[in-house]
């Protein structure tokens, strides 16, 4: 029991601590957000790396990993923001998994102590004869399912937990790569092609209009043709 009891202690600690460290505040800081926004829109790239990278929250190393790529094109970008992201959100969820642990292990522990109660409580039953005391069985039997009762009550919240802030996890985690993939999104060579595009569509339809109009003068009968057939 004092084993259940201590282990509950840990689970209660480790939750408060878990849930304050990883919130959205720490995990998606927005004024780095915006720093980062306002600085790639000034185009001040060099700048934008050392913010990102200077900063510890799991936005700041997925954009930081991200904008390092910028040379070698947008496709490594995309590239870098899925292996660092879920490189980052394995390295979180793994102290988590302390709760998963012990809301495993705790159950059996006082499964273990009823058991072994049980037995403890038999072997009284065989030493007398097979006509104990009433009330000492009684007792024995409560003593045993009580360690059962303390593992489900460890169990329960830390599984819990463990569910609660996994999510929470995980779900930080996407948001921030989709803030990431947003904050790239000036690097993506569609728009700079669909624009190109755009010129030599257009410069290609009036080069075709100046062509029509040079070909339509050269089929209108000139005037000293005219004249000569009547002649």
């Amino acid at each position: 029991i004092a084993v259940l009891l201590l282990a509950s202690v840990v689970v209660i600690a480790f939750t408060i601590q878990l849930s304050l460290k990883y919130r959205r505040i720490t995990m998606l800081p927005q004024e780095l957000l915006g720093k980062l926004q306002k600085v790639l829109e000034a185009k001040r790239y060099r700048e934008a790396i050392e913010i990102a990278r200077s900063d510890k929250s799991y936005l700041g190393k997925v954009a930081g990993a991200a904008l390092m790529e910028a040379n070698n094109g947008y496709r490594a970008m995309e590239q870098a923001i899925e292996e660092v992201g879920d490189a980052e959100t394995v390295r979180i969820l793994r102290p988590i998994e302390y709760l998963n642990v012990i809301g495993n292990i705790a159950p059996m522990m006082g499964l273990f102590g009823t058991v072994y109660g049980m037995i403890r409580a038999f072997e009284k039953l065989r030493e007398v004869g097979g006509r104990p005391d009433p009330g000492e069985l009684a007792a024995g039997i409560s003593t045993a399912l009580v360690t059962t009762f303390w593992g489900l009550v460890v169990a329960m919240p830390a599984l819990t937990a463990y569910a609660i802030i996994r999510n929470k996890i995980d779900a930080f985690g996407a948001e921030g790569m989709i803030q990431t993939e947003a904050l790239i999104r000036p690097f993506k060579p569609s728009s700079k092609r669909s624009a190109r595009s755009h010129r030599s569509d257009r410069s290609r339809s009036e080069n075709d209009s100046e062509s029509v109009s040079a070909s339509q003068e050269d089929d209108r009968p000139r005037s000293e043709d005219v004249v000569d057939k009547k002649q």
